[in-house]
């Protein structure tokens, strides 16, 4: 801190005689008490700077009289300054540190913790009459780093309870708590000292672990701790095996996986029907059969907590009604079975069209008795009728046209009753296959319309 322009001198006079004068001074009038307070500038300081005891007083005076304290008292005087000669008189209190103003103001430099305290300022006026004034001076040391102690870094759940000291100690310091950068959440396990400085976790949890920060504060500074990771060790919890499946059928793989919360990571072991079958976390058996079936057992261990959890799973291999292992309703079932039996019905049907495109190729003969053509394919031998006659007189012009190609249309013509009234004989026989399939296909169709 900078001094006044005006710098004070050190007089050669001893402190008895400038109390002396004073004294001679003061006994003219009675004292006044102190009206006005010294100001400190800083209000508050750290340990190494410089202090300003302000004098707000606006009077004229003689001797500006400095004690460490709130009492004259000639054994705790700092110095004194006369105004008229600009001398300073080094009292017993005095460290080296201190120097007087003209206008009778105190500089302390580099303060330390001793100097905090009440300080008072006797000013003798040209008038003869005292006037008193007091002030304090806060001194604080500027924090140092402060670091986390902790008896365990490495609690169980649920077990231990955990203790993390703040440090150092130092006055007029209030403490603060952390975790993972957030306030401390409002816990019953959680407990303070009654200055923050320690912090006590009781039965400690999973929730509990994470990074805890102590922070420090005075007036003048402030400081932090490095993070301490406080590692909760918990589990392993009740293991999960996935999928869900239970049911598999000869040739499928199986694939399970384990899976159980713990810190650290679980160490995982198969067994199957009670035999060990390999230390991994996902177990794969493909192309399984009927002998695999059976219980399938997933144990995980913590070293670190020494605790250990099972869960077994039945899984059966059978190709009863599975379809990738998986039981089929019975509504599936008729599904399937209703199918088949479509399945049958169209290779039947399809069977017997088959069988009547073959045989439309084979030789067929149609026979007529005085114009009438007559149905050989019956044991009765009857003639068509009705709706038959239609038919007739197609098969004519059919089997007209194509004998005529052939050079026997004389012999359809004869049979024509326009032409002539003779015994039964043979039409034609099969002259071109396509044409014998379109009427012997007509006429069946029409046969089948015929009442027996």
């Amino acid at each position: 801190m900078q001094p006044p322009s005006v710098t004070p001198s050190r007089g050669h006079n001893s402190w008895q005689g400038a109390l002396l004068t004073v004294s001679l001074l003061l006994s003219w009038g009675p004292p006044t008490t102190a009206q006005l307070s010294i100001e400190s500038v800083p209000p508050a300081a750290a340990e190494g700077q410089d202090v300003l005891l302000r004098n707000p007083s606006r009077a004229e005076a003689i001797f500006y009289n400095w004690y460490k304290g709130d009492n004259i008292d000639p054994k705790d005087g700092i110095a004194t300054y006369e105004v008229t000669s600009k001398t300073t008189t080094e009292g017993p209190a005095h460290t080296g540190r201190e120097k007087i103003y003209p206008n009778g103001s105190l500089l302390l430099q580099h303060v330390t913790l001793a100097d905090t305290g009440a300080y008072l300022l006797q000013i003798i006026k040209t008038t003869g009459f005292p006037e008193k004034l007091t002030g304090q001076i806060h001194v604080f040391r500027k924090l140092p780093k402060p670091s986390i102690k902790s008896n365990s870094s490495n609690p169980v759940e649920d077990q231990d309870s955990v203790t993390l000291l703040c440090e150092p100690e130092t006055q007029n310091t209030t403490y603060q708590w952390l975790i993972n950068n957030h306030t401390l959440p409002d816990n019953s396990r959680l407990e303070l000292s009654m200055d923050n400085r320690t912090l006590t976790i009781h039965t400690v949890t999973r929730n509990e672990l994470g990074l805890y920060e102590c922070r420090t504060r005075n007036p003048v500074s402030s400081s932090h701790s490095d993070p301490f990771f406080l590692n909760v060790l918990y589990g392993p919890d009740t293991p999960t095996i996935s999928p869900s499946a239970e049911h598999y059928s000869p040739g499928d793989t199986i694939n399970l996986t384990c899976q159980a919360g713990s810190n650290p990571s679980a160490q995982y072991s198969w067994f199957i029907n009670e035999t060990y079958r390999q230390s991994i976390q996902q177990l794969l058996i493909p192309n399984i059969t009927v002998g695999d079936s059976g219980s399938y057992a997933c144990r995980v261990h913590n070293p670190d907590t020494a605790r250990n959890r099972t869960t077994i799973k039945t899984i059966t291999v059978s190709g009863d009604r599975s379809v990738g292992g998986r039981v089929l309703s019975a509504g599936g079932v008729t599904s399937i079975v209703i199918a088949g039996l479509v399945g049958v019905f169209l290779v039947a049907t399809l069977a017997y069209f088959l069988f009547r495109a073959k045989t439309r190729g084979n030789p067929t003969f149609l026979w007529a008795a005085d114009g009438v053509i007559l149905d050989i394919s019956s044991p009765r031998h009857r003639p068509l009728e009705g709706k038959d006659r239609n038919l007739k007189s197609e098969i004519f012009k059919v089997a007209m046209s194509a004998l005529t190609r052939h050079g026997q249309s004389d012999t359809i013509a004869s049979m024509h009753p326009l032409y002539a009234n003779q015994a039964a004989v043979p039409i034609y026989e099969q002259t071109e296959t396509h044409v014998t399939a379109s009427v012997v296909s007509r006429q069946r169709s029409q046969e089948e319309d015929l009442p027996e």
